[in-house]
This record gives structure tokens, sequence and C-alpha cells, in this order.
């Protein structure tokens, strides 16, 4: 099962270089059905690797969190919110009950360099992302207070599961991109394009990293 499972995350991963030139694409069918195959197949691997089920539920959250953000609209977006948050939740609950491993090097510092840094992104955002985002001001605010939770859970990890705590930094990395599009980035702006192009590859090796990190470490 080992095996296929690396195949299904495998093929995941094939399609999610391949949507890279499309991330800018009009709204369509195909370009929706690519953007949620690869966390969807992530989801299947972890399933089918026998890991937490929580972690594939995670993936599986995050697979439905993508198509509701490869639509158009208000509700598509809060869809989009509602499913990310509720996967974070989900990492979150995984980090903190992983059984402790043996591994040959510490993470020390990077703990305190990411807990810093999870500090003050959460604190600033009082300044330069609620004020923007109009009536979808709590929401967000909630958004920030759970995915900062997920990644100081994420801090908890033992050392052997570091390459998940990379791959949760990461996904912080691509959230925070992309509420600078979304919020401070006029819409025809052309660094609105360089953000997806970014958004995109961080957010789903994020993804990768944290079953692998689960999974197989």
């Amino acid at each position: 099962m080992m095996t296929a499972a690396m195949l299904v995350a495998g093929a995941g991963a094939v399609i999610a270089l391949i949507y890279q030139a499309r991330v800018n694409d009009d709204v369509s069918t195909l370009r929706s059905v690519m953007k949620t195959a690869p966390v969807a197949l992530f989801s299947l691997a972890a399933l089918l690797s026998g890991a937490p089920w929580l972690l594939a539920l995670g993936l599986a959250l995050g697979a439905v969190g993508d198509f509701a953000l490869s639509r158009k609209g208000e509700a598509a977006f809060m869809a989009g919110l509602g499913s990310f948050a509720l996967a974070h939740l989900a990492y979150a609950v995984v980090f903190v009950t992983v059984e402790g491993r043996l591994a040959p090097f510490d993470l020390t510092a990077l703990r305190w360099v990411g807990f810093a840094a999870l500090v003050i992104m959460a604190q600033s955002t009082v300044f330069w992302l609620l004020p923007h985002t109009g009536g979808m001001k709590r929401p967000v605010a909630a958004y920030v207070a759970i995915i900062t939770a997920m990644g100081l859970a994420a801090l908890h990890l033992p050392a052997a599961q570091g390459v998940a705590m990379l791959g949760a930094g990461l996904f912080v990395a691509s959230d925070l991109v992309l509420s600078v599009e979304l919020f401070r980035m006029e819409e025809d702006s052309p660094a609105t394009r360089v953000a997806s192009h970014l958004v995109w590859p961080l957010y789903w090796v994020g993804q990768g990293l944290i079953l692998v990190g689960i999974a197989w470490a």
C-alpha cells in the first residue's frame, strides 16, 4: 500500500506542476479540476499509507478549499476560507498528538524563530490586513487566529517530523502572500500575477511536506 500511496502522491505533484502554468487562467471546469486534484490525491495517499485519519481529512478539506477558491464570488471565497480553517484545525490536532521519535538533529533554534515569526505575523495583521478586509474582517481575523494556532502546534512536532514543520511553515507563507494579493493589491496590478505564481508552489509543496512528514517520516 505504501508504494501505491507514493504513486498517488506523485501523480498529485505532477498535476500541481502542470497547473503552475494555469494559475492565472480564467475560471473554467478544467482549471478547477486541476487546482483541486493535487491535494485531493495527497489525501488519498494519506489514507492508503495508513496515516492518521485527521491528516487525510485535513488534506481533503484543503482540496475542497482549492475548488472553492478556483471559482469566483464572495460565497466561494467564504467557503474556501471555512474549508481551510477546518483543515488547519485538523492539522493542529495531528501535530500535537504525533508520538515522539528519535532524530539525529535538534530544532530548538528553528522553533524559537518560528514562534517569533508567527506572533509577529498575527499581531501585525491588525495594522496591514484587517483594516482592508471590509465586511469580511471578522472571519479573516478568526482565520488568522486559527492558522497561527496550527503553526504553533507544528512547532511542537518531534524533530523527526521536521519536514512536516517546514510544510506547515510554507502553508502559512502561502496564506500570507495570498492575503496580500487579495486585500492589498489592485485587481489589475501586474503584481497579482506574480503573487499567484508564488502562492501555488508554497501551498502545494507545503501540503505535500505535511503528508510526507507525518505519514512517511
